[in-house]
């Protein structure tokens, strides 16, 4: 059954949830990619020096690394709310989060307010991941899942792409400042989520039991196991993607056929690549719900983690011209599929009162992982050679390829042939 067709197929219920799960992922891609469109000459303004400053490199990487730290404590934070108080209203003020912090970054007036607005943004973006993700895997059959998790992913792609677009739009304004206000868009769609989308029957019926697990039940006997090895994967995996999506902007913009344009050339070099990007990304969700139904999760997910590090490490490894490095960049996004089967892989693999804390610790584990390395790669990145901290992360993809391998199959995982017929 093609995706389309499943699409049909389903309850009105069910396609308000798909709905505003894909808005949810939609709005996060564009909020949590504005700054790596401006970081550089953002934070040169704010610093009020050249964006080839070692300092700027610096201060971005450690505002990055604080939205990453909140991006993490926000899937916790909103997981156990959203355990507590049900999916639909918690992805509610999930998005309002988000929503209203991104827009006050553009009136910050030096890089610690820079920083803590997005770090309140991150929140709201960690929180709709874990949230989301919960809600859809709920509320969609079981064997659909590979194909839902594609499209919900690319719905990431499409808000990064409009990143891009008002990027593009604003390429030739002298204060980046103001595309953060885009970032305000998604408090738009709260009040028909909270009036549209109702809570899911699993929920609902879990409610009923009284019981309320704690976080310390991730780590009792039965779970721990499970738990630790989806912190691991999510943890190696993160970091090395994020190392890549915030350090590539600084290697094109520094391209030796791009580091001598002015500013709006450069600012139309990045956003293209990060376009480029996008759009293979879209493709390579789609390649990755076909690989799942042929091989499963692990398998499919363990192909795509050596596949990225390794074009990762053919890109950065020698000079190539910025026309070829796009093309890299397009197998690269290609590559970057793995991340949508996380979306439905990991939360059923988590008790229903513990599933958004659980989906939302592990994998925002990884993106406070991910901080770490941000910061880590700023202090050995070379203003002039960002391209070698690339080369180093893509060896990071190794580790999470042989770590895919130990992670158990998710409740449905026998029936993703099905969807193939």
């Amino acid at each position: 059954m093609s995706p389309f067709a499943a699409w049909k197929s389903l309850k009105p219920q069910q396609k308000r949830s798909g709905l505003a799960g894909w808005l949810g992922w939609m709005f996060d891609g564009l909020d949590m990619h504005i700054y790596t469109l401006v970081a550089m000459p953002f934070v040169a303004a704010l610093l009020m020096t050249a964006p080839t400053d070692p300092e700027v490199g610096m201060k971005s990487s450690i505002i990055q690394a604080a939205f990453l730290a909140g991006w993490a404590f926000g899937g916790l934070l909103f997981g156990v709310i959203g355990d507590r108080i049900g999916r639909s209203r918690t992805l509610v003020l999930t998005i309002l989060c988000y929503s209203v912090f991104c827009g006050l970054s553009a009136f910050v007036q030096n890089w610690q307010q820079l920083m803590v607005c997005r770090f309140l943004s991150a929140l709201g973006i960690g929180g709709e991941w874990a949230v989301g993700a919960a809600l859809l895997s709920e509320s969609l059959p079981k064997k659909w899942a590979p194909w839902i998790a594609g499209v919900l992913q690319s719905a990431v792609n499409v808000g990064v792409l409009l990143a891009c677009l008002a990027g593009w739009a604003m390429e030739k304004n002298e204060s980046p400042r103001w595309i953060f206000l885009v970032g305000v868009a998604p408090a738009l769609i709260t009040l028909w989520i909270r009036h549209a989308v109702p809570e899911t029957a699993e929920w609902t019926a879990a409610q009923k039991t009284n019981v309320r697990p704690r976080l310390r039940e991730l780590f009792a006997a039965g779970q721990a196991s499970v738990t630790l090895r989806v912190l691991l994967i999510c943890g190696v995996a993160l970091t090395a993607h994020w190392a890549f999506m915030f350090w590539q902007q600084s290697f094109i913009r520094q391209h030796p056929e791009i580091a001598g344009l002015d500013a709006s050339f450069k600012n139309r070099a990045a956003n293209t690549a990060l376009a480029v990007l996008m759009v293979s990304s879209i493709a390579g969700n789609f390649l990755a719900s076909f690989l799942a139904t042929r091989w499963g999760y692990g398998r499919a997910m363990a192909f795509l983690a050596v596949l990225y590090g390794t074009s990762m490490a053919a890109c950065f490894a020698v000079p190539w011209s910025y026309s070829t490095t796009l093309n890299w960049f397009a197998l690269i996004g290609v590559c970057q599929g793995i991340f949508g089967l996380f979306t439905m892989c990991l939360p059923p693999l988590f008790p229903t009162l513990l599933r958004t804390t659980g989906a939302g610790f592990c994998y925002n584990f990884g993106r406070l992982a991910a901080a770490g390395g941000t910061v880590f790669f700023g202090i050995f990145n070379k203003p002039d050679e960002p391209g070698r901290a690339l080369l180093v992360a893509s060896v990071l993809f190794i580790p999470a390829a042989l770590l895919t391998f130990w992670l158990p199959s998710p409740r449905g995982d026998m029936e993703l042939a099905e969807i193939s017929d």
